[in-house]
């Protein structure tokens, strides 16, 4: 069974609590005692060491103090910002527009040796047209309220195709089927974007498979995931980015993307389920 997205974080969450134990038990104090020592009530004591609670790190300075341990202060707290950066709400992440974030992916791409991608609901951005592109960045900022900075963000999500034309950079991508009946914006629109599709096909920096409707499942559908090289994993979901770097968690995406290529169509079989979705648009 594969691991939930956001396992890597509640993992991360639980080590640092598992720490600040150790920390107590090895100073020779219980929950009431640390607790009496830093100024708090010991239920708060008990949040963090159940990690139902993240400490602060003001919370880690007194809890280190507590148990003299002034040295692990600046590890813990590189930590514990570590696990804050691994579950990112989008929210967060778009406060400053969706331009600034489409942005800043370029610089994650330009270093990517080999991106692995399994999308189950839309196209991913880097094969992305501009009118497909700017449907779906229209009906984003629409549900959850962003200011509208559609054409910016259109323009920075468009800009990461040229890693497909550069050296360096491989791609290998794997659609549901679903994914080219999903329509985003009108027929036109749509239409375009499949036969980009096609016309990107023969890049020799890009495998396209996509997983038949009628294929027989030795993976279910998943939530999208993005495979940086070797090193991490970003999952998508409705509210959040996860971001997976736990080495267990990254062979079960690896395991999953492999077996979910296996079942995909990959060229001409590939090419005729895409013109199938095209005449169905009309």
């Amino acid at each position: 069974m594969y691991s939930s997205p956001s396992s890597s974080a509640e993992a991360a969450r639980r080590a640092v609590a598992a720490r600040l134990r150790d920390l107590m038990l090895d100073a020779g104090l219980n929950g009431q005692r640390l607790a009496a020592r830093c100024g708090w009530h010991e239920s708060k004591t008990s949040r963090i060491l159940n990690a139902r609670k993240a400490p602060s790190e003001d919370d880690i300075r007194a809890w280190c103090a507590a148990c003299g341990a002034d040295d692990q202060v600046p590890d813990l707290i590189a930590t514990a910002r570590a696990v804050d950066s691994m579950y990112m709400e989008w929210r967060r992440l778009h406060r400053s527009g969706l331009a600034r974030t489409q942005q800043q992916s370029l610089d994650r791409y330009a270093r990517t040796a080999l991106l692995r991608v399994y999308a189950s609901n839309v196209i991913p951005g880097f094969l992305q047209t501009p009118a497909y592109a700017t449907a779906l960045l229209n009906g984003i900022t629409r549900f959850k309220g962003y200011a509208d900075d559609v054409t910016e963000a259109v323009a920075a999500r468009v800009a990461r195709s040229r890693f497909l034309y550069e050296g360096g950079h491989r791609f290998v991508v794997v659609l549901e089927e679903a994914v080219l009946r999903h329509r985003i914006g009108d027929p036109a629109a749509m239409a375009g974007q499949l036969r980009h599709l096609i016309t990107l096909m023969p890049l020799p920096s890009l495998s396209l498979g996509i997983i038949p409707f009628g294929a027989e499942r030795a993976v279910w559908p998943l939530e999208a995931f993005y495979l940086f090289d070797a090193s991490s994993c970003s999952v998508e979901t409705l509210t959040a980015e996860i971001s997976v770097t736990q080495p267990r968690e990254l062979a079960d995406y690896a395991k999953a993307f492999t077996e979910l290529s296996q079942m995909a169509a990959h060229g001409d079989a590939a090419r005729r389920l895409i013109a199938d979705a095209i005449g169905v648009l009309g």
